[in-house]
């Protein structure tokens, strides 16, 4: 499905039609939904916390039933023996992100995997011809985990981190970045440059980059490239091994929908993943498991991206996440997904601007401020998430949206952010949402 503007319809007749007609409606019942008096709430935080798959509690109560039952034995005699648990993911997260199985491991959380992939891939060092080639080139505004990662990591090479960082921000009067101004700054540095990390969609302005030329542009000038992907991973369809991207990582509590602080994804392209010479920080699961238990002396790493590891893996939250990818593959994987994610997002852009369209019309005298959406309006350019710009009156809103069982996010100074994720969203919801936006606004306003 095409998103045209002009095929939507501002009406709940309209958005009910889309749901009765939408292949991918019959998941939303896979999930739990938050309640508000008695009625589902309006649930669009999928960005900072995804809804909990009804198949998790089960999937949780085989591994404490076989930890009962089996005691340490479940490593081996339980349903899923607890010694390979990580392989059971990798197939189903390696097709979410575009990789070949063995690039991709699930293990720790998110910033501790980026620790491990920049101890990695952060290496600076002095060419043959004498240029130092240390810096890191960011977005500007990075998410502030990502931020103090490079800044230790930069300490931790003896760099000053107002030198090594580069970052990179929009143009005056703009609130999201231009990939020729991504490419022009990559190409500036040059030489200098030893690493491009950046998110895959930025978390703030909603907005996706350009990865594939991103990574292309670094390669040519000899850096590495490297993506957090929390806000793209199950948002997205991504093609790491085909991009050539060095290595990524990405949590799996937000579109992924495996709980708070649910364990974390890891990818090393192949031409690194194999690469045993490649610096990196050792641990017990990381070494060749033939002889794991011979318990010597003497790292040797698996081969892989399995071959980061460093400890055996985390049950509990693997079942949740191991549940929530079950039903990804059941609703066909990331394509099909991204189809319905781009028709949602797209009517609930359409209903924002067509109320505002509507009121500059027909009441010039008392037309609110315009709501600035910073999203980018191009689907190539965004995940789900709209980043509304609410210029007066926006915390007021938001919590007068939160009473009426809006279930939403607020960014400091004036920003809520919307995601309607395909797997339990519905047009509907969208529908109902933007009516609500626009009747409490006045008031809060006021």
């Amino acid at each position: 499905m095409s998103v045209t503007t002009h095929a939507f319809q501002n009406t709940l007749a309209y958005a009910q039609q889309c749901d009765a007609h939408d292949p991918l409606h019959r998941f939303r019942a896979e999930f739990h939904l938050p309640q508000h008096a008695g009625k589902p709430a309006l649930y669009f935080c999928g960005n900072s916390l995804g809804l909990q798959p009804k198949s998790a509690r089960a999937a949780v109560e085989q591994e404490l039933d076989d930890w009962a039952r089996l005691g340490v034995e479940g490593h081996f005699q339980g349903k899923n023996p607890w010694l390979y648990y990580h392989k059971l993911l990798q197939e189903p997260a390696a097709r979410l992100v575009g990789a070949e199985p063995d690039e991709v491991v699930v293990m720790n959380s998110l910033t501790v995997n980026l620790h491990l992939m920049l101890i990695s891939f952060y290496q600076p060092h002095r060419e043959a011809n004498g240029t130092r080639r240390f810096r890191i080139l960011v977005e500007g505004g990075a998410f502030p985990s990502d931020q103090y990662a490079l800044e230790s990591q930069a300490r931790l090479h003896g760099l000053d981190p107002d030198e090594a960082i580069v970052e990179v921000h929009p143009r005056t009067g703009e609130h999201t970045l231009r990939t020729e101004d991504l490419l022009a700054t990559i190409a500036r540095y040059g030489d200098e440059l030893a690493l491009v990390m950046m998110g895959g969609v930025n978390y703030y302005t909603g907005q996706c980059y350009d990865m594939a030329a991103i990574t292309e542009a670094a390669h040519r000038v000899g850096a590495y490239a490297g993506f957090d992907l929390a806000h793209a991973a199950g948002n997205v369809v991504l093609r790491l091994h085909d991009w050539g991207v060095d290595f990524a990582v990405w949590c799996s509590y937000k579109y992924l929908n495996s709980g708070p602080g649910g364990t974390s994804g890891t990818f090393v392209h192949a031409r690194h993943a194999r690469n045993k010479e490649l610096p990196r920080l050792a641990g017990w699961w990381g070494h060749n498991e033939a002889e794991r238990f011979l318990m010597q002396k003497g790292f040797q790493p698996m081969p892989g991206a399995a071959g980061w590891q460093l400890s055996n893996a985390q049950i509990f939250p693997m079942a949740i996440h191991k549940a929530s990818l079950e039903v990804f593959e059941a609703a066909g994987g990331m394509e099909a997904l991204r189809a319905k994610s781009e028709r949602l997002t797209g009517y609930l852009e359409f209903l924002l601007r067509d109320y505002q369209e509507h009121a500059a019309r027909h009441r010039p005298a008392k037309a609110l401020p315009e709501v600035q959406i910073i999203t980018p309006s191009n689907p190539a350019e965004r995940g789900c998430q709209l980043s509304l710009l609410v210029p007066e009156g926006g915390r007021a809103l938001f919590q007068r949206l939160t009473e009426r069982g809006v279930v939403a996010d607020w960014r400091e100074p004036d920003v809520i952010r919307v995601a309607p994720v395909p797997l339990y969203n519905t047009f509907e919801e969208v529908y109902t949402f933007v009516q609500l936006f626009y009747e409490l606004w006045p008031d809060s306003v006021a």
